[in-house]
């Protein structure tokens, strides 16, 4: 199922234009094909296809696609036929587990091309892990130098890359030894909701943590794209706070912020207000 004939330097040249153009670049998450049908009415640049969608989407929590309830890998490969044929011409991300012991990375990344998605993304990704855990997942090789590695054999297929990055340091990773085309600032799990984290950092110091990726990453390469996601930045209004606090970000990619939350509010008010006829 090739979904796209374009190639990256032209879906780059695409996504560049709308910043020339004084517009965002919105990416969007997807784990239905309604989800992906109605964000791509509504304007989005591009969609990213998560295991964690799925789980989101079934009323559990984003962070259900990080633990054992499924291959994350092979969830996406399944979701592709779901997704792709309902919105045509439009790039379609895959978040892949690039950690994936079981994977043969390139020959994985291949089957992700074939299937018609036009660029990857690490997610599951151990970026969300910290302390002692973390820690044991990078010493028995199940680190985020996988992640980067998965990055720059993406990138080698001519796929378009767009990584998590939490810090610095893994930003400049990325960059440097993956080349990657966008980077996407990763606040932690997006709040509100029924499903949504209930501690994350203030709006001002996600600011102030974006502003510092996004510097790294132009310091390495002026021409990278560099979105906002997670979070705080939960609503349009967050999103514009974040923007007004920062300088050099292209847009802002979202997942739960995208689908879960307006299926939640949309829902619930639609039955309400049917409940209130008398």
């Amino acid at each position: 199922m090739k979904q796209m004939s374009v190639t990256k330097s032209e879906i780059l040249a695409t996504f560049r234009h709308e910043g020339a153009e004084g517009r965002q670049l919105i990416g969007a998450g997807a784990g239905t094909g309604l989800s992906a049908r109605t964000a791509r009415a509504g304007g989005a640049d591009f969609l990213v296809v998560y295991n964690s969608g799925r789980f989101r989407m079934a009323g559990r929590g984003s962070l259900a696609g990080l633990l054992a309830y499924g291959d994350a890998n092979e969830i996406v490969m399944d979701m592709a036929s779901e997704v792709l044929p309902v919105v045509p011409g439009l790039p379609v991300f895959a978040g892949v587990n690039g950690t994936d012991p079981f994977r043969l990375m390139p020959q994985f990344l291949s089957g992700i091309q074939a299937a018609g998605y036009v660029g990857v993304q690490n997610f599951p990704t151990v970026g969300v892990f910290d302390g002692e855990f973390r820690a044991n997942l990078e010493s028995t090789g199940m680190g985020y130098d996988r992640e980067v590695e998965m990055m720059k054999a993406a990138s080698q297929l001519g796929l378009v890359t767009a990584p998590y990055v939490f810090n610095v340091a893994e930003t400049e990773a990325m960059v440097r030894l993956a080349d990657v085309d966008i980077v996407v600032a990763h606040m932690g799990l997006t709040t509100s909701g029924a499903v949504g984290a209930s501690v994350a950092v203030a709006l001002e110091e996600a600011a102030r943590r974006c502003q510092q990726i996004c510097d790294a990453a132009r310091r390495l390469k002026p021409e990278v794209l560099v979105l906002a996601h997670g979070g705080p930045i939960a609503t349009s209004a967050d999103w514009e706070f974040v923007r007004s606090k920062t300088t050099g970000l292209d847009g802002f990619l979202g997942a739960s912020s995208m689908e879960r939350l307006p299926v939640e509010q949309a829902i619930a008010a639609t039955v309400a207000s049917f409940k209130r006829v008398r």
